[in-house]
């Protein structure tokens, strides 16, 4: 029971670093929809996939833990720079931005300073387009990954993303679903809460059952009990340099998931209609579990290649 319910608590701790505000629970039959078998059109797509991301080349690295020796010193999150080489938007620099949703002040400064050098800033949130500033966000009703984060930023000591981050200037441009968007595709693929919670603990125990993974959740028990910041962050850091792992378990059998590939889809919707309209210097600042995939779709699909990577500090772990 004791691993069951840490698989359970691996699983919202990555979903907490790969969104900002989803809609609650009460979405309808389609918020705990089960799988159901797929079609073999599905399977096909899903072989698709796999030939474009190895079309592509290795996968890119968007968080590190940065060490002197072998102590840890730092959670980094990269921003990866982007030159469209060719078709209607050749010259064009894309930068992909990694947040982490609780982080340092001096962090999220330092990602403000930055965001006044863009032409665009493509952010994510899933609200309505109306309400297109999270400090205008509505925390009523059941929101258990915006309830997590927070308590996340307490047991951390660090601070949220949506209370430093300056969202109120003219270049910030909303690239996310509205909750109808989110909803209607979870229920067009016949999926839910419920079932991405089931693979990713799928995926999970296959992690876990190394010794690596054994010692992770014997860590992450030791630093709940110490209730020590810093020791909280190191296990927690560990754990996040997994997360592509940890994320694929999202994916339904097409390859695809609402939380990550879909609204991925939507904020490069919004980057195309962005470098259309003659901006130059744009950047998608998005959790950086979502950056893999944007990575592959910027090769792909914007003829772009990938110029300099810059680390900067998210959380000191020492």
């Amino acid at each position: 029971m004791k691993v069951i319910r840490q698989f359970w608590a691996s699983a919202l701790i990555a979903l907490a670093f790969s969104t900002l505000s989803i809609p609650g629970f009460d979405q309808g039959s389609s918020g705990f929809a089960q799988d159901k078998p797929r079609s073999d059109s599905a399977k096909g797509d899903a072989k698709k996939a796999a030939a474009a991301k190895k079309k592509t080349g290795d996968d890119a690295k968007f968080l590190r833990i940065d060490r002197e020796g072998d102590e840890p010193r730092a959670l980094q999150v990269a921003i990866a720079r982007y030159e469209v080489q060719e078709g209607p938007h050749k010259g064009a620099t894309i930068d992909l931005i990694g947040a982490v949703h609780v982080g340092t002040k001096q962090y999220y400064s330092e990602l403000n300073n930055r965001f006044r050098t863009y032409d665009a800033v493509l952010y994510e949130l899933v609200a309505d387009p109306e309400v297109n500033n999270p400090s205008m966000r509505d925390e009523s009703g059941l929101n258990p990954i915006s309830g997590l984060q927070t308590g996340m930023k307490t047991a951390l000591e660090l601070a949220f993303q949506l209370d430093e981050v300056d969202y109120n200037p003219k270049n910030f441009v909303h690239a996310d679903m509205s909750p109808a968007e989110f909803g209607e595709d979870m229920k067009k693929r016949n999926d839910g809460f419920l079932a991405m919670f089931a693979r990713m603990m799928g995926a999970g125990t296959v992690q876990q059952a190394g010794k690596k993974g054994q010692q992770q959740q014997a860590d992450m028990l030791a630093a709940m009990l110490t209730k020590d910041p810093i020791k909280l962050r190191r296990v927690m850091a560990s754990q996040f340099e997994d997360m592509e792992g940890q994320m694929a378990g999202l994916a339904d059998k097409s390859g695809k998931s609402t939380l990550l590939t879909e609204r991925n889809r939507k904020a490069f919707e919004v980057l195309d209609r962005e470098l259309k309209a003659g901006k130059k210097n744009v950047s998608v600042f998005y959790g950086a579990a979502h950056l893999n995939d944007m990575h592959e779709r910027l090769i792909r699909d914007f003829q772009a290649k990938p110029v300099k990577t810059e680390w900067i500090d998210a959380w000191p772990l020492r």
